[in-house]
């Protein structure tokens, strides 16, 4: 596929990255030539230098005979001008946008084909919010992903000592847990992937990903460590877009305080917010966070536009008390240093998006992509198409299919009933099928996979 992507920040070049390894045509359009230079040095990729909304620059990037534009440079107004000039001047068959203003998000009219001809509006701000409030759902997991319009989530599980189900197999789940079905896709141990099978043991430390419709998720997660106790109180650090969201998100429900430094965004908050309770100053202050009991809080989240600040004031807040907590992280690199310290969680906003996008890239018909484990992994949620006589899955069960190494499927839903997979279950025409990728750059086979041919027999 050809695919030209808008802005070489942390969501472009990473994408470039992931897509750059699955024999794509990937070229990169940024103002920036030496990020451009260090970039086609790591990667096996083109790129160009200008402006990205410009129709000579997207022509010189190869517009003309693209599959694909993805526009994620920082402006908004770049983003949406590029794919009205790739709709317009070049024809572009997909056109995929950032947009971050809520002003603008709020007006869908504005992206349709008779106006601005954005094909796929991806919102980084709403997807960590999303992302948050699910996190915020379900105490003790690391990661709670939805598939097929929420009938599925995909929970990862830190397994601590204490949790019933640590130091014993994996086949004693029934009997713990008679009448509920999940099923572990995948386990992490000290960052090496074991593919589960029934006679393995869950140890201490753990990442364990599992499969289970909402209504059982936190039966499962209390298997895997000591119950949590559902969380009441919430403090925010950061008023921006993403704090302003998640408070209004979670104001109804649970005791939110947000801290912001900035004077007139603190009192625009006040003014907007209904029962959030907005203090101006600064989240690593120490002497606020005792004021404002800290040691009571449940949860802290750091959402500031700075990874330093974000880090600092989750450190201190969990040092002071805080239960849980949550930093917002931009740079990839920091993500793997500060999740195994005193940060709980960190959020990545770049796996987010890229997840969503990639979702619009899959071939065969992939309708839902998460990133995992900083991109290492996948999680896909593709629909089985054809008949026997032309698809490699339908009418077989799941032991026949030749999925490649590393790869589980975990549930199907069909005609929205949750089936937990299992060696004997088949697989029919227009199921929703489930799958967790070890090794995402085995992809490839997963999607041929899933494509309708002439003839398999």
């Amino acid at each position: 596929m050809k695919i030209i992507i808008l802005g070489a920040g942390q969501v472009g070049s990473s994408l470039a990255a992931n897509l750059s390894t699955e024999a794509n045509d990937i070229t990169l359009v940024d103002n920036d030539e030496k990020t451009l230079r260090a970039l086609r040095d790591r990667m096996d990729i083109n790129s160009v230098s200008g402006q990205a909304s410009h129709p000579a620059i997207l022509r010189q990037a190869g517009a003309d005979d693209a599959d694909m534009i993805i526009a994620v440079t920082d402006s908004d107004e770049t983003n949406m001008v590029a794919c009205q000039v790739a709709y317009t001047v070049f024809h572009t068959p997909t056109k995929i946008a950032r947009v971050r203003s809520i002003d603008y998000l709020r007006h869908p009219e504005l992206f349709k084909q008779d106006a601005l001809p954005v094909d796929v509006l991806i919102s980084p701000e709403q997807l960590i919010t999303e992302y948050i409030q699910r996190l915020i759902q379900y105490p003790g997991a690391l990661q709670v992903l939805d598939f097929a319009d929420g009938q599925v989530q995909l929970v990862g599980v830190k397994a601590f000592y204490g949790g019933p189900l640590v130091g014993h197999e994996l086949q004693e789940l029934k009997t713990h847990m008679p009448g509920i079905e999940m099923r572990v896709a995948a386990i992490f141990r000290k960052d090496r992937a074991i593919l589960p099978k029934g006679n393995t043991v869950i140890e201490a430390d753990d990442e364990v990903f599992f499969v289970a419709a909402p209504g059982y998720i936190k039966a499962v997660i209390s298997e895997l460590r000591a119950k949590d106790k559902p969380y009441k109180r919430i403090m925010l650090a950061g008023g921006g877009n993403i704090g302003r969201r998640l408070a209004q998100a979670l104001e109804n429900d649970y005791q939110v305080k947000l801290i912001d430094h900035n004077t007139v965004r603190s009192q625009n908050l006040a003014n907007d917010l209904e029962r959030t309770i907005v203090l101006l100053g600064d989240a690593a202050d120490e002497e606020l966070l005792l004021e404002e009991n800290i040691e009571n809080t449940d949860v802290f989240c750091a959402l500031t536009n700075d990874d330093e600040a974000n880090i600092l004031s989750a450190m201190l807040a969990k040092r002071l008390g805080a239960r849980k907590v949550m930093s917002l992280i931009n740079r990839a690199a920091y993500v793997d240093l500060i999740q195994s310290g005193d940060i709980d969680i960190a959020i990545s906003p770049q796996m987010a998006t890229i997840g969503s996008l990639l979702t619009h890239i899959r071939r065969g018909d992939v309708v839902k992509v998460h990133s995992l484990r900083r991109g290492a992994a996948e999680a896909i949620e593709a629909i089985a198409h054809g008949d026997k006589t032309n698809s490699k899955v339908v009418g077989r069960t799941i032991e026949e299919l030749k999925l490649p190494q590393g790869t589980t499927i975990g549930a199907i839903v069909r005609d929205s009933e949750v089936i937990i997979a299992h060696h004997d279950t088949v697989i029919e025409s227009e199921d929703h099928v489930i799958l967790f990728l070890v090794d995402k750059t085995r992809i490839d086979e997963v999607e041929r996979l899933f494509q309708v041919g002439i003839t398999f027999l």
